[in-house]
């Protein structure tokens, strides 16, 4: 039997499953979408700069995966792809799903070439005021297909999202 409970704090929502049996839960009984959020002491404006900006991602990436990016990629709309290095040599193209000026920005990472396996990286925007942002961090594998990329995507925890957010918060306020 599987009891879920669902909660949140003022920083993170996080999802849990109990199995009575003592068994780790399968990936039908796991969350396929995880989400970390907290406030940042700077301007959406700056901040959705320093997201929708490729070159910039790997200062934030509390992943340690990102490695570089190219000069000249600045998201500005859906369906745009942007290219990155990860540190252990391969390239992502990240396919544009979502997109809203200052609010919202989503992608799809895939292969050169390839078709996204269906894991998405959201970032959402809400400002408080014009020198406070709550940022929500989320990746969802809810339609990932690609079953060898589930155990990594199941290490995709809240404290990991929470680390891009702690870490961009600090790139933010100090800026």
């Amino acid at each position: 039997m599987i009891i879920p409970s669902l909660g949140h704090d003022n920083d993170t929502r996080w999802f849990s499953v109990m199995c009575f049996d003592g068994g780790m839960p399968s990936d039908d009984q796991v969350s396929r979408t995880v989400s970390a959020s907290r406030e940042i002491a700077a301007g959406a404006g700056r901040i959705f700069e320093l997201i929708a900006d490729p070159t910039q991602q790997p200062r934030w990436d509390g992943n340690d995966n990102l490695a570089q990016a190219a000069v000249g990629q600045r998201v500005r709309a859906v369906n745009e792809v942007f290219t990155v290095a990860l540190t252990q040599g391969s390239v992502r193209e990240n396919h544009v799903v979502e997109f809203d000026e200052q609010r919202r920005i989503a992608w799809r990472p895939a292969e050169p070439g390839q078709e996204p396996p269906g894991h998405l990286w959201r970032w959402e925007l809400e400002p408080i005021d014009a020198s406070r942002t709550r940022v929500t961090h989320t990746y969802d594998w809810t339609q990932l297909t690609d079953e060898k990329r589930f155990p990594r995507a199941r290490a995709t925890t809240a404290d990991k999202l929470r680390a891009s957010l702690d870490r961009l918060a600090a790139i933010a306020e100090r800026e």
